[in-house]
């Protein structure tokens, strides 16, 4: 029997990804009446390298689904190519020089990742939608009153209904079309990331490191401001993509299907791939909080949607597991705050000074023969390498006093003062 869709609710989440899911589990675990709706039907694919860093493990392991997690491949840190060289780059894990994050890793298909979390907070309660994309809202004074949605299954699709809410969490991902509705900007005059994904078979599926190309190279030989992945599975394939960096002075112009069948034949021998590869897909990815209008007064934007992407790898995922969690002990604390004040300046004071750092540094990529001319040097390194593990990993956590931690807090504070327009502004 079909559940009926409730008219009205105390937390809604808009978006079933991991920050929307994160958000409804920990709203549902608090007590809060919650609804959570997705456009798509689940299972559904997402386009994603698909890694979890050791970030992400941690928000994982809150959940409590550690055990889930280590019936998957795990990894123990970074396989870094480039220049002529390779590097072995372990995760650096808790003690004295490292973070208080786990020293391990893994990899599970968004498919299976983002079903798994959905199901988590269907158990701790949340009522889950399907097939029902946000498509306008209803105001009530300066506040949400309730979203309107529309249909997009066969049987009914086109029909529109509303769902009403005391509190509303967009997590709508990068394109977050509720959050445009609500004024949500996106602004690319600093770097943004525009990413392909595919899946390919291969005989190290079960190598227990991830690897990055940081030497990207396209048909021409030529260098790409970029990068190339390859995540294994422990399913017989790997995750195989490619990113590259963009301004809006410098805008991408990398046609990446082509791309990837290109770096997976480079790639072909050494790692052992078999067959072509599956499934690619692309997408163009907001980073480092160029987004404002991020929050109203009962209403938050979280995850992608909010541009909480790491400029110097792409990776999300940690940051929708954290702000999904982090926005649910906002309105536990303080159920009637006006979260227009609250969520950007909390939003600030988790990321913004990493994340202008991690931008302007990511920005320097994109500048022509730039990559050329110190890709080599830091190459060269084990030493600046195993730092920019850290710090392009999201490996420095609020908590962490160790020198690496306060020269990237050094750094970020420095960088803040200097933009034009700070993350989430």
């Amino acid at each position: 029997m079909t559940t009926p869709t409730p008219a009205a609710t105390d937390v809604l989440v808009v978006g079933a990804g991991p920050a929307g899911s994160s958000a409804a589990t920990w709203a549902a675990r608090a007590g809060r009446d919650t609804v959570i709706v997705d456009a798509a039907v689940f299972p559904r694919d997402k386009t994603c390298g698909d890694g979890l860093t050791p970030r992400a493990i941690a928000e994982l392991t809150r959940l409590g689904l550690e055990d889930w997690i280590r019936a998957h491949v795990v990894n123990h840190g970074l396989r870094a190519h480039g220049f002529g060289q390779t590097l072995l780059l372990p995760w650096p894990g808790p003690g004295k020089d490292g973070t208080g994050l786990p020293a391990y890793g893994s990899a599970v298909p968004r498919t299976e990742l983002d079903d798994h979390l959905r199901t988590t907070a269907i158990k701790a309660g949340a009522t889950a939608v399907d097939g029902a994309r946000a498509v306008d809202v209803r105001m009530d004074g300066a506040k949400v009153a309730a979203v309107v949605f529309e249909h997009t299954t066969d049987a009914q699709k086109g029909a529109r209904f509303e769902i009403a809410c005391n509190h509303l969490v967009v997590a709508d991902g990068v394109r977050s079309g509720l959050g445009k509705v609500l004024g949500r900007e996106w602004h690319r005059d600093t770097v943004y990331g525009v990413a392909g994904r595919s899946y390919i078979d291969s005989s190290m599926s079960d190598d227990p490191w991830i690897s990055s190309h940081l030497e990207l190279r396209g048909e021409n030989n030529e260098i790409l401001s970029g990068y190339g992945w390859i995540f294994p599975l422990g399913d017989g394939s790997v995750n195989l993509g490619v990113g590259t960096l963009a301004t809006a002075k410098r805008p991408a112009e990398v046609a990446l299907r082509p791309l990837m069948k290109h770096y997976a034949e480079l790639r072909r021998e050494d790692f052992g791939l078999v067959g072509d590869i599956r499934m690619p897909t692309s997408a163009l990815l907001p980073m480092g909080g160029a987004v404002s209008n991020v929050a109203g007064a009962n209403w938050a934007l979280i995850g992608d949607a909010a541009a909480c992407v790491n400029p110097l790898n792409g990776e999300g995922i940690d940051y929708g597991l954290e702000t999904g969690r982090l926005v649910v002990e906002v309105l536990t604390a303080s159920p009637d705050a006006d979260l227009s004040v609250v969520w950007p300046t909390l939003l600030r004071e988790h990321y913004g000074e990493s994340f202008s750092i991690a931008r302007r540094l990511a920005g320097i990529v994109t500048v022509p023969k730039a990559l050329a001319a110190l890709g080599p040097i830091g190459m060269r390194s084990d030493w600046m390498m195993t730092l920019a593990l850290r710090w392009m990993g999201n490996l420095v956590t609020d908590e962490d006093r160790d020198r690496s931690a306060r020269i990237w807090r050094w750094a970020g504070r420095r960088s803040v003062r200097l933009d034009h327009r700070p993350p989430f502004s």
